[in-house]
């Protein structure tokens, strides 16, 4: 398992968590290079829909990153993108998708550390599950 280099993919607000992700490179602090970034303009704007479609594209795990609540470029998109997502990670595992695949997360302009401290600890935990062995079912839910 020690060679497995799960796909992440995740869902970064323009705003906040992609500045913070464009400052980690700049600032050349290492993050795992499988975390495969979609720049959104704000995490209120991520469907639960385009996260089921990173898993049946091959997502081995899922992150939507936004603004801290409170502090949302949109007022109140992150508070939003908070209830959305909380009834999302029932019906996840509801589909037999363990809850470490997928993770909601905030990560403002200036947090550089921690975005990568987030990306790192997530590929860490999907390495540890392993591959996304469900994938066919998934997709047989999905049509």
């Amino acid at each position: 398992m020690d060679n497995f280099n799960p796909v992440i993919v995740a869902f970064v607000c323009n705003w906040c968590s992609y500045s913070g992700a464009d400052k980690a490179g700049g600032q050349k602090l290492d993050y795992p290079a499988n975390v495969k970034l979609i720049r959104v303009m704000c995490s209120g704007r991520v469907d639960p829909q385009f996260v089921m479609q990173a898993f049946r594209e091959g997502a081995d795990g899922v992150m939507v990153l936004g603004c801290h609540p409170g502090d949302c470029h949109y007022r109140s998109g992150n508070i939003k993108t908070l209830r959305r997502f909380a009834l999302f990670e029932k019906m996840l595992a509801q589909l037999g998708i363990e809850s470490g695949r997928f993770k909601l997360d905030w990560v403002a302009a200036g947090e550089s550390k921690r975005f990568q401290e987030v990306a790192t600890q997530m590929t860490e935990t999907v390495k540890k599950l392993g591959s996304l062995s469900i994938r066919g079912y998934v997709e047989s839910e999905a049509a």
